[in-house]
């Protein structure tokens, strides 16, 4: 049994309607809301948000009272231009519900006050004097050992030369252009690699044209990579290597079919820059009637697999057996052969 004792506040109290308090479709948090609302006083401008920071409502359970009061029509909201361009949100909350046409005029009779526009506050400056930018300037710290294209250092020993007098026709003449050859020939010896063997240069040439119909993948092989490839090339015949090797490993280390290869060149730059050593070649197989081997050919063997030979008769994997003499089938199969069939 559940008794109640109320004492009536002699001051700072609100009214409301108990169809607010016991609404159906209203939480808690709505109620509250609302509740706190209407216990304002009347100049109060306080708006739903910083209602509900006061109140210790949490941002997702403000969103879901929010709706719920509009949908129930106890606060509506609209955006309106005030004068200077600014555009407010008028928030209207009521005791009662109101339709939309209510409450659009009782927005209508409220003024349109713009927010206060705050000055900026004055900034501090930054630590240290102002200094220039830093244009056209070279990094700090000697480059001279990571520069590529860099000139020849003059002997430090060496005396100072005068210069030899050049002729005034060579002096304003311009250089000749360079070769792309020689220019690619250049910058291979600027990178430490050796010269290309000459025997292997033809063949390797024709090799590194026919790349492109290797694969799909490889057609878009830029053509002023030939050089550079038949070098590549060049260096792999020079190393023992023939081209159906060299075919055969630039095929091996290509990606899957769905994987698309963006720039085909230096994959195949990639590829043919470590020329491995040549495979010995593989020990031709012994005859198929040869009698076993002896403990001393296979000295990796043990004593009692190296005297067992394979059965040349119908099984479903490999089968040992030890022979007598030169039978080449084990004795099932030779059960079985020897059985005439009934």
């Amino acid at each position: 049994m559940i008794y109640r004792h109320c004492s009536a506040p002699p001051r700072a109290y609100t009214q409301f309607s108990h169809d607010i308090i016991r609404h159906p479709r209203l939480s808690s948090d709505a109620v509250r809301l609302l509740t706190w609302q209407l216990s304002l006083p009347q100049g109060a401008r306080e708006s739903l948000s910083r209602t509900a920071e006061r109140a210790n409502i949490g941002a997702c359970a403000f969103t879901r009272a929010k709706r719920q009061l509009k949908d129930e029509g106890f606060v509506h909201e609209r955006r309106v231009q005030g004068p200077g361009g600014h555009w407010v949100t008028q928030q209207l909350i009521s005791n009662v519900p109101l339709s939309p046409a209510e409450a659009a005029k009782l927005l209508a009779r409220m003024p349109v006050t713009p927010p206060q526009q705050v000055a900026p506050s004055p900034r501090n400056p930054a630590a240290g004097e102002r200094t220039g930018r830093l244009t056209d300037g070279l990094p700090y710290g000697d480059t001279y050992g990571n520069t590529r294209n860099r000139p020849p250092k003059p002997p430090e020993d060496a005396p100072d030369a005068p210069a030899p007098a050049e002729a005034p026709e060579a002096a304003h003449a311009s250089p000749a252009p360079e070769a792309p050859q020689a220019q690619v020939d250049r910058e291979d010896r600027e990178d430490g690699r050796p010269d290309p063997p000459t025997p292997h240069l033809e063949e390797a040439r024709t090799l590194a044209a026919s790349y492109r119909d290797l694969d799909p993948a490889l057609r878009t092989i830029p053509r002023p990579m030939d050089a550079e490839l038949t070098d590549l090339t060049a260096r792999w015949l020079a190393a023992g290597h023939p081209p159906a090797a060299i075919r055969a490993h630039i095929l091996r280390n290509l990606p899957d079919g769905d994987t698309r290869v963006h720039r085909p060149g230096g994959l195949l730059r990639y590829l043919l820059t470590e020329v491995p050593p040549v495979p010995p070649a593989p020990a031709s197989p012994p005859p198929r009637n040869a009698p076993p081997h002896t403990p001393q050919e296979h000295p990796g063997v043990s004593t009692r697999l190296a005297t067992l030979r394979e059965c040349e008769g119908d099984h479903v994997q490999a089968t040992l057996f030890r022979p007598t003499g030169e039978e080449p089938l084990c004795p099932a199969c030779t059960a079985r052969t020897t059985t005439v069939p009934m």
